[in-house]
């Protein structure tokens, strides 16, 4: 179910705590121009930053121009690459597209969408990251992060990463749009994860629209719907509860929580233990855990 719409001044708050976390964000990559850049982000695909930087600092001390890389040709650069995924499609790719800037593009890095695309494994999220973080231009690369985002939070809903692109170009307020690529795959990475949000620690969590997300006070009030972030977590959440109940004689967790002076009746469903009140209505689910021993990681 896709979240309801961000209004404008929500949209404004979402970015104005970003930028005031984050004044200057940037990309994880590491690079010293534009064509360290564009080498990285090809690398990326479907690899961590941290691995390709690790491959690239080696590179770049070697190598770090189109022509330097070029005359290493595949085998004398997969060496430098092996420890990142399809090391070896990424070599080929990266020594022709280094063959390209040099004979056509004077070893410059062409600072438009149709060139950039042109070069072998280069794709629009890549020519989109070159194109912001390079070359200052307000363009949006949706990655597996941003998408998540922008659609759990409804800040750009969309099916497919074009939408949620043009929807991030319209929606982003103009102030924000040179940053907001970074800022929305920082929350993304490290916040807003995929299987376990940490909306508790969100900066943004006052506008979310996330209808199963979860915040948790001091006192062990459980709020909001859905999987809690981890096991131990969710034992957390039980013990609060349960110590609370006891501690208040009996008055059970609705009791506590509402400050309502009747016991709740129980009542057994498919999720678990259900305690209402009849004359407030308040209800009370039990915590329902989601925990995967092997997780397959989210291609980026």
């Amino acid at each position: 179910m896709v979240a309801r719409l961000m209004t404008l001044a929500q949209r404004e708050a979402f970015f104005h705590a970003l930028e005031k976390n984050n004044p200057n964000p940037q990309t994880e990559l590491e690079y010293a121009s534009p064509f360290q850049l564009l080498a990285a982000v090809l690398l990326s695909a479907q690899a961590t930053d941290i691995s390709v930087n690790k491959a690239t600092r080696k590179l770049f001390a070697v190598a770090s121009t189109p022509q330097a890389i070029f005359a290493l040709g595949e085998d004398g650069l997969v060496p430098y690459i092996q420890t990142i995924g399809l090391y070896r499609t990424k070599a080929k790719h990266l020594i022709a597209t280094c063959e390209i800037l040099t004979k056509q593009f004077d070893g410059e890095v062409p600072q438009d969408r149709e060139s950039l695309e042109s070069l072998p494994g280069v794709g629009r999220k890549t020519a989109n990251v070159v194109l912001n973080t390079a070359f200052k231009q307000p363009t949006m690369a949706v990655d597996t992060h941003i998408f998540r985002v922008s659609n759990r939070t409804g800040l750009a809903p969309g099916k497919d990463v074009l939408e949620v692109e043009q929807q991030l170009l319209k929606r982003v307020p103009k102030p924000y749009l040179m940053g907001a690529h970074h800022w929305l795959i920082l929350l993304g990475r490290y916040t807003c994860k995929a299987r376990s949000p940490q909306c508790g620690a969100c900066l943004v969590e006052p506008v979310c629209h996330f209808k199963d997300k979860q915040s948790i006070n001091l006192t062990g009030t459980l709020k909001g719907s859905g999987f809690v972030a981890s096991k131990s977590l969710a034992n957390k959440v039980r013990d609060k509860l349960a110590d609370a109940a006891k501690n208040h004689h009996g008055k059970g967790v609705t009791g506590l929580l509402h400050n309502n002076q009747d016991s709740p009746k129980k009542e057994k469903t498919s999720q678990g233990v259900r305690l209402s009140n009849p004359q407030k209505r308040t209800v009370v689910k039990k915590t329902v855990v989601q925990v995967k021993k092997t997780a397959k990681r989210t291609p980026q």
